[in-house]
């Protein structure tokens, strides 16, 4: 059976071929543990080649984003959010705020993203950390109705804003985390909470990206 650490590293290797990977405890998440682009990869000093061949395929899964990190311990401090819940965690990347709501005690969490590769790390990641998660690569085809959407680090592009039109209409209650938008005036979304954390492996971001703030779009509570 192949191992599917190896099938990870082998497909970052073939976008870059000096990177590795290795598996970290996140220090906000201290029980959790992420497979991720190893400390020593390569910055600064890709060739023109590696780096038209990252953008032309955006390792989003090798890196525990700023955001991510922080909706992780969020919901790991406030498990009654997802707590017997059918959740889904759209982009979810390397997995890390979907492996969270499992270990918070989700009835179910949905693992959303487009990539193929950050499907499979989010599976690798899943299993590193003892809990099961359902992925899906396709927002529109996972039926049923869902408790809870929760998002991170998503609203990099302005192209990505109507999304959260969809996840209200879509679900009762949505939680987003985000280091990129600072003036967030999108009703019913309304910010809760406010954190410094930093992306790993360590990209040496601004402070400006390590200001994460958290959104909550909650109808329940409108309802009642």
């Amino acid at each position: 059976m192949t191992d599917p650490y190896y099938c990870l590293e082998q497909s970052l290797r073939s976008i870059l071929p000096s990177a590795r990977l290795e598996v970290m405890q996140l220090p906000d998440v201290p029980g959790l543990h992420l497979l991720l682009l190893a400390q020593d990869y390569p910055q600064g000093s890709l060739s023109q080649e590696e780096m038209t061949r990252a953008m032309d395929n955006p390792l989003y899964w090798v890196f525990c984003w700023a955001s991510g990190q922080v909706l992780a311990s969020y919901l790991l401090e406030n498990p009654d959010l997802v707590r017997g819940k059918r959740v889904m965690d759209f982009g979810c990347g390397s997995g890390v705020v979907a492996v969270a709501a499992a270990m918070a005690g989700a009835g179910e969490v949905i693992a959303c993203d487009i990539d193929p590769l950050a499907l499979e790390a989010t599976r690798v990641n899943a299993a590193h950390n003892g809990v099961q998660l359902t992925l899906s690569e396709n927002y529109f085809e996972v039926a049923g109705d869902i408790d809870i959407i929760i998002v991170a680090d998503v609203l990099y592009d302005r192209e990505n804003f109507p999304w959260l039109q969809r996840f209200v209409e879509r679900a009762p209650q949505v939680l987003i985390a985000d280091s990129r938008v600072k003036n967030f005036d999108h009703p019913p979304y309304r910010q809760i909470d406010r954190r410094d954390s930093c992306t790993l492996p360590d990209l040496d971001e601004s402070a400006e990206f390590r200001d994460v703030r958290i959104y909550l779009a909650d109808q329940v509570t409108t309802a009642s």
